[in-house]
């Protein structure tokens, strides 16, 4: 049942583009969410919604109310991180940490314009 979840998740995360919805995003001002697919997160406790533009590998992500962006993060990284059985921990390990798939910190990689 988890896999199904997951899977259903990770599908919607891909083909449910936002229709009009801006949001403040850290260190960057107001982002307009209409090129990124968004989805809740209910399985998190620390990770509210995601949402990515896999065209510029641009990912927000809300952290207990707070939109935070990371740059330049390859579809398959964020596939991996969709699908994690732990995106909290995921996140900690491989995007906001320094491990060897990240990080992916807006103020060393190139930030979309839109």
């Amino acid at each position: 049942m988890r896999r199904l979840f997951v899977t259903i998740t990770a599908s919607l995360l891909l083909t449910s583009p936002v229709k009009s919805e801006t949001v403040n995003v850290k260190y960057r001002g107001s982002v307009d969410l209409k090129p990124f697919a968004c989805t809740d997160t209910p399985q998190s406790s620390f990770i509210q919604r995601v949402c990515y533009d896999k065209t510029q590998g641009y990912m927000l992500i809300n952290l207990r109310g707070t939109y935070y962006h990371y740059c330049e993060m390859p579809p398959a990284i964020f596939d991996a991180f969709a699908s994690a059985s732990s995106m909290g921990q995921f996140y900690n390990q491989k995007i906001k940490g320094s491990g060897s798939d990240g990080p992916f910190d807006c103020r060393t990689h190139r930030v979309p314009t839109y």
